[in-house]
């Protein structure tokens, strides 16, 4: 069989990222250019200021993945870049470079969903087994989807407000910790013996929503109570409370919809799932109820343009192709292309 490489380009936030994917499951180069030190100064992205440095990057990041690889645009199958969700300037400026790739040197075109992208960044880890349960935890996102069958996506819980991510960087704000501030909570959570007492967030009894607002505003009164007593807050107990909550909620649906679906995998996926805390309480449950557990290496947790080629391989060998009137879709829902 002919080795089928995908030229994958990502930049739906505030990474330029641009990869070669050999066979749907082989990384051949992964480049990514992060904007983290110019965001970090206004405490989150900025949604101009990514796209211009996406505009800077763009052309580097895939002159860069194609000399790592050792190819030329002649040896490529196809073009994939992230259509949606994302912020539309920076969802535009990869459309655009990879449209005129793909129009330079005749190469199909496919637009991949930014979610699917990371749940398919598993399959670089080892192929999966369905049906299974993909947890998705990021900054915009934190949803729980079964899959049947490669392409199959059928979301069972999403959050209704703040996405877990999202909490993350405003409780660190709150606590005068950097931006992201995910890691900075994390690391704090672990330097804490005892923990702050947050409420956790259910919902309704059968709902596999998530709900975080409540949490970071628990977290703000708390500080703003302490504040009003002329009291110190810890920051690691704030941090460990907080972060307890979070995991023992998302753990306990995660489980909950494994059982109730029998799915025979369950991965993570999305930034968060490089939360140390979550990845191993998560590995710890799923351990227990001897369900296989996968969750990837941290590089490829945060956004990346090797998961896009993934998802993209599988979405080629189903005959997917998307065209030149593709556009940004910043509020792209995930929808199947198996059928």
């Amino acid at each position: 069989m002919e080795n089928q490489l995908i030229l994958a380009i990502e930049t739906s936030c505030d990474e330029t990222a641009a990869a070669v994917i050999k066979n749907g499951n082989e990384i051949i180069s992964n480049v990514v250019a992060s904007q983290i030190e110019s965001h970090k100064r206004f405490g989150g992205v900025v949604p101009e200021i990514a796209s211009r440095h996406h505009v800077e990057q763009i052309t580097i990041v895939i002159e860069e993945a194609l000399l790592q690889a050792k190819i030329t645009p002649s040896d490529l199958t196809a073009v994939a870049v992230t259509e949606g969700p994302g912020l539309v300037g920076a969802l535009l400026i990869g459309i655009n470079a990879a449209k005129a790739f793909a129009f330079a040197n005749s190469l199909p075109l496919i637009g991949v969903h930014h979610i699917a992208g990371h749940i398919y960044a598993n399959e670089l880890m080892q192929p999966m087994v369905f049906p299974l349960l993909a947890l998705v935890v990021s900054g915009g996102h934190t949803e729980l989807v079964i899959m049947k069958e490669h392409g199959s996506f059928e979301v069972i819980g999403e959050t209704r407000d703040d996405a877990a991510g999202e909490a993350y960087d405003k409780v660190a704000r709150v606590l005068g910790l950097p931006y992201p501030g995910g890691p900075h909570i994390d690391r704090l959570a672990h330097e804490a013996t005892t923990a702050v007492d947050f409420p956790r967030i259910w919902l309704e009894e059968d709902s596999y929503d998530f709900s975080f607002s409540g949490l970071k505003s628990a977290v703000i009164n708390y500080k703003h109570n302490v504040d009003q007593r002329g009291g110190e807050i810890s920051a690691e107990e704030v941090a460990k409370g907080f972060q307890d909550s979070v995991v023992e909620v998302i753990t306990g649906k995660a489980i909950r919809a494994a059982r109730e679906y029998d799915v025979k995998q369950v991965v993570a996926a999305g930034g968060v799932s490089a939360n140390k805390g979550l990845r191993t309480a998560l590995t710890a449950a799923f351990d227990k109820e001897g369900i296989p557990f996968y969750v990837p290496p941290l590089a490829l947790c945060t956004d990346n343009a090797a998961m896009i080629g993934a998802a993209a391989s599988k979405m080629y060998d189903s005959g997917v192709r998307g065209n030149l009137a593709m556009n940004g879709t910043p509020g792209m829902v995930l929808t199947n292309w198996c059928e």
